[in-house]
């Protein structure tokens, strides 16, 4: 079968100048590109197609001598030196290409000179605190210990013995990248990668800080003292801006991230900015009512227990709360009454409540003969007169 013809294949005149024909090319790559044709033969058979049009095309040389012979310039057997449709670096074009598929990036490339050289933030760092109930409710001031990555005090970050500079790199004699070349069912492809040797900056020290080993970089161990505003609980970050590893070749510091934890209190329990608390309150005062002390927060206070109250109960102190960490105001406390039943009386306090009982209508002896069906008996008797 004889080849079409290759501004065929791209769909462009034979006047189209080199970025019509980079622009056809880039079109028909990503619409017959086997990653985004999986399994599709003629998808494949196409691209293939495309890419040996393009290696043509775009060689002015390539491109004069098709232009003169056609397909037979590159025919082996055709008496024109052949040679077929030599080697093309498509790293640039492909790397547009995966730009657009993938919203940017390149194609096994090693970024702009820029992006390698130019400054790199430093990363971030997270540690748990553990501070007590109150120091959450009011706010405190702690200090803390973290280790992070700085630039060495020795060389100053640049990683060259004192008296000693940088050289260009031998790898990549300053470029800063390696270009290598694949062989692929499509042709062969150039792509670059960063340098192994220099890491991409193109210059390597001549000698290396002893004290770093010429990576410009060194970890410390630092105190930094942090406010912890007043309403944080479990679960709340606080972030220090600056405070997290340094950055290479000026770049900024990262951010330090402290996650608080809030340690359980014996009394207390948090329901937002409310608190809880359960209070002990004797028979007698349940019953007949009087004051009680209340701890709270701030203090004890004084609360009038109404007479009769009973076990469960629920009283609320106003404003006794936790102050709202992103507003104004405070939550609330809210007192649960346990009613405590003396678990040993002396015979004086049983008479006395024997008494009581009688002139609440009750009759203890009476009711333990009875037994527990007698009562049951009894009950639904009352239910049904």
């Amino acid at each position: 079968m004889s080849k079409r013809d290759y501004y065929e294949i791209l769909g462009v005149s034979k006047s189209a100048d080199e970025k019509e024909i980079k622009s056809a090319f880039r079109k028909l790559a990503k619409q017959y590109h086997p990653d985004l044709n999986p399994d599709n033969k003629e998808a494949e058979a196409k691209f293939k197609e495309v890419n040996e049009a393009y290696e043509v095309l775009s060689d002015p040389d390539k491109k004069s001598k098709y232009d003169q012979f056609g397909h037979a310039a590159f025919d082996q057997n055709s008496g024109f030196g052949g040679g077929g449709a030599g080697f093309t670096d498509f790293g640039d074009i492909f790397g547009d290409i995966f730009g657009d598929f993938f919203g940017g990036g390149s194609f096994g490339g090693a970024g702009t000179r820029a992006q390698r050289t130019g400054p790199k933030a430093g990363s971030d760092l997270k540690i748990k605190l553990d501070i007590d109930f109150e120091e959450a409710a009011f706010g405190t001031k702690k200090e803390i210990k973290i280790s992070r990555i700085e630039k060495c005090h020795v060389c100053d970050g640049s990683g060259a013995k004192e008296g000693t500079g940088k050289k260009t790199c031998p790898t990549c004699n300053g470029s800063g990248s390696i270009k290598t070349v694949q062989r692929t069912p499509f042709g062969q492809f150039a792509s670059t990668k960063v340098c192994s040797t220099c890491g991409g900056s193109g210059e390597v020290v001549e000698e290396p800080c002893t004290e770093c080993s010429g990576t410009g970089k060194e970890k410390k161990t630092r105190k930094l003292s942090i406010n912890i505003p007043a309403g944080v609980d479990t679960g709340s970050v606080i972030p220090l801006r600056g405070e997290g590893n340094h950055g290479e070749r000026g770049g900024p510091a990262g951010d330090l991230y402290v996650y608080i934890n809030v340690r359980p209190h014996e009394l207390f329990e948090r329901d937002g900015n409310d608190v809880w608390c359960e209070i002990p309150v004797s028979f007698a005062k349940a019953a007949m009512g009087g004051s009680i002390q209340v701890p709270t927060l701030e203090g004890k206070v004084k609360y009038e227990v109404p007479e009769g109250t009973q076990t469960g109960t629920v009283f609320r102190l106003k404003n006794k709360g936790i102050k709202n960490l992103r507003g104004s105001g405070k939550g609330d406390q809210y007192v649960r009454v346990k009613v405590e039943i003396p678990k040993k009386l002396t015979e004086k306090q049983k008479a006395a409540l024997q008494e009581f009982a009688k002139e609440m209508g009750e009759n203890q002896e009476k009711d333990e003969k009875k037994g527990f069906f007698g009562k049951m008996k009894d009950a639904f008797k009352d239910t049904t007169d």
